[in-house]
């Protein structure tokens, strides 16, 4: 045997091994406040939402080291049987994933009332449609669209350097009067930038005649906790007095985000226009119109997670309250979404993973739960099998699926709010 041949042998078995590996592991994730849940969040993300891409390389790649000799030893058969345990498992992640339309659909019926669509109108066809074409869907990444326009790094507030300014994303083509987005993104309170995440929401609504806006926030540990929603308060006071200017509606403003983005956004849409979080600008209207948070942390006080708060373990304590829950347990109740729910909560849109192995999907369930018992408004509750935390970063059949449903829903309560339906 040569040495290219042995070479052959030895790769396919080892090639078989960690594909296999990989797509266990997206099946069968670690849960939330585990040993393992960050390891297994970062090799199961983009293993399960990009499962179709992961089954076209593991098929071509075992295609060729077959076509080169690798099945001429029992190590290359037994190679190949498990390739096709692979195989099956990505085929399971991929049917599951489209399965996802049906499960935002049936949430917003069951949130909205069956008949919902009715008050979308020419909408109806529009935001039911899939976003993305099958080229933009394979390469995943959420490339810019040309049916919009990006005005970079306005501030908002002074201070704060980079920190305190935010993107604008608006049809290419000028409007008046548009709906208004604020997309809070996530990063742990520590990390992450506005330009990294909600992109294909972004991309999606504003290419349908929204505005959106995307504002930095100061990150822990150079601020600590309320200072985050501080400024997401700061960037809806610019919102307010500004966003006209860019063709939006001051008047109609949704918030959502990702993880800590998420937790932000739910917090500001629990706290409208409390003067605790607004210093200096008390008179300013902060109400919104409706939140979408995606795998939000809404309990930061242990009761869903292992070792840490929803998953997040000590870094709370660390880096962004710096004080400990047994010592200060009120703090962090209040810096909880799921012990601020009331009958004043807009219009709420709650998105979670059932697979998500960094922030407990038992408190996205309570939350939607309690919000549900006590809102004047509607809730509507997507729990999505096999996702994973920040699933809709990537363009994916199941972020397209989502994104979609997202735009239904505030195209409904925007509906319902322009023309007069009354109550919900």
């Amino acid at each position: 045997m040569s040495g290219d041949d042995r070479g052959v042998v030895t790769v396919f078995p080892v090639l078989s091994i960690v594909g296999l590996l990989l797509t266990a592991n997206a099946c069968f994730p670690r849960r939330a406040g585990s040993l393992l849940a960050v390891p297994s969040f970062f090799a199961a993300w983009p293993t399960s939402e990009l499962a179709p891409q992961f089954l076209v390389v593991q098929v071509v790649g075992a295609g060729v080291l077959i076509g080169a000799g690798a099945l001429d030893s029992t190590a290359g058969v037994v190679a190949l049987a498990l390739a096709i345990t692979s195989w099956a498992g990505l085929v399971a992640l991929a049917c599951e994933s489209a399965r996802s339309g049906r499960v935002v659909e049936a949430a917003l019926a069951a949130g909205l009332g069956p008949g919902y669509a009715s008050t979308l109108g020419p909408l109806d066809a529009t935001t039911a449609r899939r976003a993305l074409s099958t080229v933009r869907l394979a390469l995943a990444v959420p490339f810019p669209d040309r049916r919009l326009d990006r005005v970079r790094d306005i501030r908002y507030a002074e201070g704060g350097g980079r920190r305190h300014l935010l993107d604008v994303y608006r049809p290419a083509e000028p409007v008046v009067g548009a709906p208004v987005l604020l997309q809070i993104h996530g990063g742990a309170w520590i990390v992450g930038e506005k330009r990294e995440q909600g992109r294909p929401l972004m991309y999606q609504l504003a290419a349908n005649g929204w505005v959106c806006v995307a504002p930095n926030y100061r990150l822990s540990p150079g601020v600590v906790f309320p200072e985050h929603l501080v400024d997401v308060k700061r960037a809806l006071r610019w919102v307010r007095e500004h966003v006209a200017e860019y063709g939006g509606d001051p008047g109609f403003v949704v918030v959502t985000g990702g993880s800590a983005g998420g937790h932000l956004a739910a917090l500001a849409a629990l706290t409208q226009n409390d003067p605790e979080f607004q210093p200096g600008f008390e008179d300013v209207d902060t109400s919104v119109a409706a939140c979408v948070p995606f795998y939000a942390p809404y309990d930061l006080t242990r009761r869903f997670a292992g070792r840490g708060p929803d998953g997040f373990g000590g870094l709370l304590e660390r880096f962004v309250i710096r004080r400990k829950l047994v010592d200060a347990p009120d703090v962090y109740a209040r810096a909880s979404p799921l012990e601020r729910v009331g009958p004043g909560a807009p219009p709420f849109m709650v998105v979670h993973g059932a697979a998500d192995s960094l922030v407990a999907v038992e408190a996205a369930r309570a939350f939607a739960g309690g919000l549900a018992a006590v809102s004047t408004n509607p809730v509507v509750y997507v729990e999505l099998p096999g996702a994973q935390h920040a699933f809709e970063v990537l363009h994916s059949v199941r972020s397209d699926a989502v994104v979609r449903g997202v735009h239904r829903f505030l195209a409904c309560t925007y509906a319902r709010e322009r023309r007069d339906f009354g109550p919900w």
